[in-house]
């Protein structure tokens, strides 16, 4: 504040120095949000009206959203039901020649399966842009997301898992050619003042929102663990529960953005943990497809979705929960169910 400096200056260059290397990519771009990163790095890749990307509708509705701002056609594919990540073996049957991008989303602060991702993508030469909104260091085969696609997208609304005091977000890549692209539409498509080279918008990352992130970076790991150890300590506590918890695929770390079990009786449950002083959510309760604004679009049979959305529900888990919190949670939760 006593620098008098607000918008883009000496803290957000910092920040993105900083981000960028935690990450381990060369380039990152602060912007105004989770959602502007994804419709900024979409027009950055060249997709626009006409075009379809293919993505999940297990998912915020952000990462449509963007689709659609960017003039583009989300095309949803299938999940896999133990991880609720988009599902590889659907991304090739969904591709058409209007296909441009695919984004996955590493829902919930578990990776998707990338690999066959990025295979699919080189063969039909797509772009990959990783919506790593709810996943901030989280690693799939020893890499943070966000460094394996062609561009990595990241939230820092206030409870994600490195969150701001407002919104935020931030465009991450190795590939410099998409890096300045970003940098241009971020304020107006300008390399020097008031001289537009190419369409852009204003969003920009604030410099109190990159200060007080600068801070919050160093301690994202120790949150995190924090974080897998409620985690852990939930999976025990209700191992003998009838639910299903959180599985992890083998070579990633979970950062558990959320904690989701599923639970065919979850609307009782949830009902009786809220008489009990326990809040729960439900994320989410409504598949993107099967939305008002998006029920003009064709999809294919999305089952699993609509399967786990009846029955997930995300319990408390936040790096200053108490263990006589979670303890009472798990007690609770065995109460009813056991």
């Amino acid at each position: 504040l006593d620098s008098g400096w607000y918008i883009l200056g000496k803290e957000v260059e910092q920040f993105e120095q900083e981000f960028a290397a935690y990450i381990g990519v060369n380039h990152a771009v602060g912007v105004g949000s989770g959602t502007e990163a994804l419709h900024m790095a979409l027009i950055a890749s060249g997709v626009g009206a006409g075009d379809e990307v293919i993505t999940t509708a297990h998912t915020a509705v952000a990462t449509a959203a963007a689709i659609v701002l960017a003039g583009a056609t989300p095309v949803f594919v299938d999940i896999e039901s133990d991880y609720f990540t988009l599902d590889p073996n659907r991304v090739e049957e969904a591709i058409t020649l209007k296909t441009k991008a695919i984004i996955p989303v590493h829902i919930y602060g578990h990776p998707v399966d990338m690999d066959p991702i990025i295979g699919i993508a080189k063969k039909h030469e797509l772009k990959v842009i990783e919506d790593c909104a709810q996943a901030h260091g989280a690693t799939y085969n020893g890499k943070r997301v966000g460094s394996i696609g062609d561009i990595g997208c990241f939230s820092f609304y206030p409870t994600k898992n490195l969150g701001a005091i407002g919104d935020g977000g931030m465009v991450i890549t190795d590939i410099a050619e998409l890096a300045e692209k970003a940098r241009l539409l971020r304020e107006y498509g300008w390399k020097k003042r008031f001289v537009s080279c190419v369409p852009g918008w204003n969003t920009r990352l604030d410099e109190i929102q990159a200060a007080i992130l600068r801070v919050k970076l160093k301690q994202l790991d120790e949150d995190n663990a924090r974080r897998q150890t409620v985690a852990e300590r939930y999976g025990d506590g209700l191992a003998s529960a009838d639910l299903v918890l959180p599985e992890v695929r083998i070579g990633c770390s979970h950062v558990y953005h959320l904690f989701v079990v599923r639970s065919r009786g979850r609307d009782e449950l949830k009902a009786f943990l809220r008489d009990k002083g326990i809040s729960t959510n439900v994320h989410y309760p409504v598949p993107i497809h099967l939305q008002p604004s998006f029920s003009n679009l064709k999809s294919e049979i999305l089952s699993r979705t609509e399967g786990v959305a009846k029955e997930i529900m995300s319990l408390p888990l936040y790096p200053e929960i108490s263990e006589s919190d979670v303890g009472y949670i798990i007690n609770t939760i065995n109460g009813f169910l056991c």
